[in-house]
């Protein structure tokens, strides 16, 4: 089999993983945006992370279900939390989002210390694998995927604050272990911030740009062999620029 086969056989369903991150994360990136709570995903992301770790940590199978299972409450939990303290102290929902992030880090760090492949399980955790999803691991994803977005186009109006970091905390468990922390923010935040000034086909333009910054980034990575996470991250950005600079000219000044 020929090197150009093998590449599409692993770029193909990273892909894929990366539009099914993007399906979810764009809704729910704009109403990240628009509630001013843009390091949540961080957040959420981490405590998922942290439950999986954990698991890893008490002996757990690492792909079983007992470790989603973990993720997944872990990420309930923090997004029960973060819920709370949102209805206790708005004003200051910003800086316990970021104390809960900081707090799931060093925990993380402190089960992986007397870990041999601590380093590496962090690396993962932040930087993702996005090259080694398989299409097993797809149906699952795409199945999550579907309930989200029907349940966040379906019933945004009646899901109210606890329904919206729950259902935000379910997209992220899924998401993070498929791609990582630095895509999963990335793909949340970037495409929404650089069409928040457009005034028509925002969401559109968002999964134009969460599409173009998957695809071009892993062609750009399996050229250059450099690590996909990052490439993906840094393509991303660099396509949302000039969407930007054509939002804040459309913008009506004051």
């Amino acid at each position: 089999m020929s090197a150009a086969g093998v590449d599409i056989e692993i770029l193909l369903p990273a892909f894929i993983a990366g539009l099914l991150v993007t399906a979810t994360h764009v809704p729910l990136g704009v109403q990240v945006l628009a509630r001013g709570i843009v390091f949540i995903d961080l957040a959420v992301a981490q405590v998922a992370g942290l439950g999986v770790i954990f698991a890893d940590w008490v002996g757990l199978e690492p792909r079983g279900w007992a470790v989603q299972l973990a993720a997944l409450s872990s990420a309930l939990a923090g997004a029960l939390l973060l819920t709370w303290t949102e209805r206790r102290w708005p004003d200051v929902q910003e800086a316990v989002i970021g104390t809960t992030f900081i707090l799931a880090a060093s925990a993380a760090l402190l089960l992986l210390a007397a870990n041999p492949h601590g380093a590496e399980h962090l690396k993962e955790l932040l930087v993702g694998q996005i090259l080694w999803v398989n299409w097993s691991q797809l149906p699952f994803v795409a199945v999550v995927s579907a309930a989200i977005l029907a349940l966040w186009f379906g019933l945004r109006e009646r899901l109210g604050r606890t329904g919206f970091y729950l259902l935000f905390a379910a997209a992220v468990t899924v998401s993070v272990q498929l791609v990582g922390l630095y895509l999963v923010f990335t793909t949340l935040i970037v495409p929404v911030l650089a069409t928040h000034r457009l005034r028509r086909a925002r969401l559109a333009t968002c999964y134009a740009l969460g599409a173009c910054g998957y695809a071009l980034g892993l062609l750009s990575s399996a050229a250059l062999d450099l690590p996909s996470g990052a490439v993906i991250v840094w393509t991303m950005t660099l396509l949302a620029v000039p969407v930007f600079a054509l939002g804040s000219q459309q913008a009506p000044t004051t």
